[in-house]
């Protein structure tokens, strides 16, 4: 059993974003499926895929950091302020699993970095295409639609 889906969105996703400056429907409407395709709403949060809700990999952690969030000090503070104080520093890559707002950060940093224009909040193909592209370029659409219909379409009266 994951985290509801409606406690995600208004517990993390959305105070995330609002935190980021970058929330929108879409946003969280696609983080939330994100999450539901990637580890079924933190179902299961460490496999060898990767860490937490979103499964992150450590290299794709750590080049987010060195090739996107480096160019950008302003942003890269924002991001490493979700973190904690201590334990970012001893093993930055479990934060990914422990830290729900930081692991969402992250996976927001990622879809930001591929510089894809968003779809409406309630294309959920056009949701799929950033998530293949930027999460599992060998999964299928299908995979993600079928992941929002079992995990969130259920409560879609309730999740954001």
């Amino acid at each position: 059993m994951g985290i509801a889906a409606s406690e995600l969105c208004q517990f993390v996703i959305r105070p995330t974003l609002i935190y980021l400056g970058r929330h929108c429907d879409t946003a969280e409407a696609l983080l939330l499926g994100i999450a539901a395709s990637q580890s079924a709403l933190g179902s299961a949060l460490h496999d060898r895929r990767g860490h937490g809700l979103y499964r992150i990999g450590e290299m794709r952690h750590q080049a987010l950091w060195d090739h996107y969030l480096a160019l950008d000090p302003e942003l890269a503070s924002l991001v490493r302020g979700l973190a904690s104080q201590h334990a970012f520093l001893s093993g930055p890559h479990l934060e990914l699993t422990v830290n729900l707002r930081y692991a969402t950060a992250i996976a927001w940093m990622l879809v930001e970095e591929q510089q894809t224009p968003l779809p409406a909040a309630d294309d959920l193909l056009g949701m799929a295409r950033i998530w293949r592209q930027t999460f599992q370029p060998q999964g299928r659409l299908r995979d993600f639609t079928s992941a929002w219909r079992t995990w969130i379409a259920p409560l879609a009266q309730h999740a954001c």
